[in-house]
């Protein structure tokens, strides 16, 4: 709750100008009946048609200045609801983007993706009604109560005798609401990866003739939340039911003793009446306060849903380790590394590089290739050894600083739904001059030249109306277009044909001389020229050294040049 408040204060003042707004057209509708009532027992007997007029129009005033004040209330709660909500959402967004890979694979992506999205929605939707309805029916419910013992005490016995049933009840479904609402969230974070690998992998489905599989997956998944969502819906659901049996037996009850009271000459019919009315307004009333709480009990599982993420304490921290002077660029010392904690990923990896030089990495599948690279970039920690850059333990890099270090192309790279000038620019505000260099560079710029559009060719979302090699080549241009001090190429050739694969080294090699070039590949071709090659094998470097050395001492090297290239050493 504090730190819903916390996000609040900002629209403080708003709010009390809103509350006040709608406390004064509250008080308007407490006021209708009274005057009701007061007509009927004083104003008509007096026969005066006047006092009747004036008395109408006190009335009309009133329900006019209420609907009035209800309205502009409303809508003053809605800009506080949308903008406080916005912050929440900007805020965990942020987190996210500076959560470590480590903690997204914690949390997972469509848990992430739910937190921004429904969970927000949901206390977007608590923040509104607690405005419109949380003054509104309070007022309501203690004036009513506090307007009939002023008007008929005996008859208020009735009403006051069911609300220990009413505060019980509520009491006891929210208990129960918000422990349900945090299950039901877990059940749609697993529709939510369900959908989004569905999506993602929509044409190998459909490749596979999987779709029927895929249904019943889903429909698994589905009826899973549905299940769910039927227990916290009938859980929820008791709430209306049970406040209108209670107060359709007090209702009851105060016709009865009303009648017998007017009967006595105890009371009159106009207080009778007003209490009634009363008594419907405190019906609905009751009825909007369950409201509340069922929206609360949603909302306060949502929040805290994303209060857990925001507070995420960053495991990656800045650690004050002194550099050492070194003839090295980069250095991996004896690193190990395991991504659950159970089972060894990378074991001792050691290599040096000077500034300028390429390493080659090349291995089977899942022989940690890729995770060098990330334990370079810092997107996780070493468990032991260390990875220094310039002498500097990256540990002790500003997380920016490090990554301005790097031109990156990861193995799944990413192209976004805009210009290919705006996805190789990358916000980072370069000239067009240097974005197309850099497409030559990568030989791009041979097939942008035959679109319309040229470097203002918009793309599809993942750059779907692109072929594999046009992709690879404009994100080998992001990743040159900001001449990086390091480059890193995660299998950024594999859809390149041999001739535009050997233009592009040569295109580094002529331009990038200073720059300190990581390849990962799957292709002999692509690395063979490198100065430093790594074979991995099950997270361990079996074999190391140029290619011709490799092809001498390191068997698992040679099968796969055998098996690539006949064993041929190309020039």
């Amino acid at each position: 709750m504090k730190r819903i408040i916390s996000y609040l204060k900002p629209y403080l003042p708003k709010m009390t100008i809103g509350l006040l707004i709608k406390f004064t057209g509250t008080i308007m509708d407490l006021l209708i009946p009274w005057i009701l009532a007061h007509m009927i027992d004083k104003v008509v007997p007096q026969k005066d048609i006047k006092l009747i007029i004036y008395w109408g129009l006190a009335m009309v005033f009133c329900a006019a200045l209420a609907i009035v004040a209800n309205i502009t209330a409303n809508r003053m709660a809605t800009r506080v609801a949308a903008e406080t909500t916005r912050k929440v959402r900007h805020d965990l967004f942020e987190k996210i983007t500076y959560l470590s890979c480590g903690q997204i694979d914690n949390y997972t992506v469509p848990s992430l993706v739910s937190r921004l999205t429904s969970d927000t929605y949901h206390v977007h939707r608590m923040i509104g009604m607690m405005q419109r309805l949380g003054v509104r029916a309070p007022i309501l419910l203690l004036g009513g109560i506090i307007v009939t013992i002023s008007i008929d005490p005996v008859l208020s016995l009735v009403l006051l005798g069911i609300q220990p049933f009413i505060f019980l009840t509520v009491f006891y479904v929210s208990k129960k609401g918000i422990p349900l609402y945090n299950k039901l969230q877990q059940s749609v974070d697993q529709m939510v990866r369900a959908l989004r690998e569905n999506i993602t992998g929509v044409r190998i489905i459909k490749a596979l003739a999987k779709t029927d599989y895929e249904k019943d997956r889903f429909a698994s998944v589905s009826s899973e939340v549905v299940k769910r969502e039927k227990k916290v819906g009938m859980t929820m659901a008791l709430t209306n039911p049970v406040m209108n049996l209670y107060l359709n037996y007090g209702l009851t009850g105060v016709i009865l003793m009303g009648a017998y009271r007017v009967n006595a000459g105890l009371s009159q019919p106009g207080v009778v009446i007003a209490f009634l009315t009363y008594f419907t307004i405190i019906l609905n009333a009751m009825l909007s306060i369950s409201r509340i709480f069922v929206l609360a009990s949603k909302g306060l599982a949502s929040f805290n849903r994303i209060i857990e993420v925001i507070d995420t304490p960053e495991d990656l921290t800045i650690e004050d380790i002194p550099p050492t002077p070194s003839a090295y660029h980069i250095e991996f010392k004896n690193v190990t590394f395991s991504y659950h904690k159970n089972q060894a990923n990378l074991r001792n990896i050691s290599f040096s590089l000077k500034k300028g030089e390429t390493l080659g990495i090349i291995g089977p599948t899942g022989s940690g290739k890729s995770s060098i690279l990330k334990l370079l970039l810092r997107f996780y920690d070493t468990d032991e050894g260390e990875i220094c850059i310039n002498g500097r333990n990256v540990k002790s890099i500003p997380r920016k600083e490090l990554h301005k270090m790097f031109g990156i192309v990861f193995q799944n790279d990413i192209l976004f739904a805009d210009s290919i000038a705006e996805n190789i620019d990358f916000g980072r505000g370069l000239p067009l001059e240097k974005i197309m260099f850099s497409t030559d560079l990568a030989q791009a710029g041979e097939f942008i030249d035959t679109l319309e559009a040229r470097w203002n060719h918009r793309l599809t979302n993942k750059g779907s109306n692109l072929s594999g090699g046009q992709k690879q080549r404009i994100l080998i241009s992001r990743a040159l277009a900001a001449n990086p001090e390091i480059l890193v190429l995660d299998d950024s050739s594999s859809a390149l044909d041999y001739k535009t694969d050997a233009q592009l080294r040569n295109s580094l090699n002529q331009h990038f001389e200073d720059t300190t070039t990581v390849i990962v590949a799957q292709r002999i071709s692509s690395i063979m020229h490198a100065r430093h090659i790594i074979v991995l094998e099950d997270g361990e470097i079996i074999g190391s050294g140029s290619h011709q050395e490799l092809m001498k001492n390191c068997k698992s090297y040679q099968e796969i040049s055998i098996s690539q290239m006949g064993g041929a050493s190309l020039d």
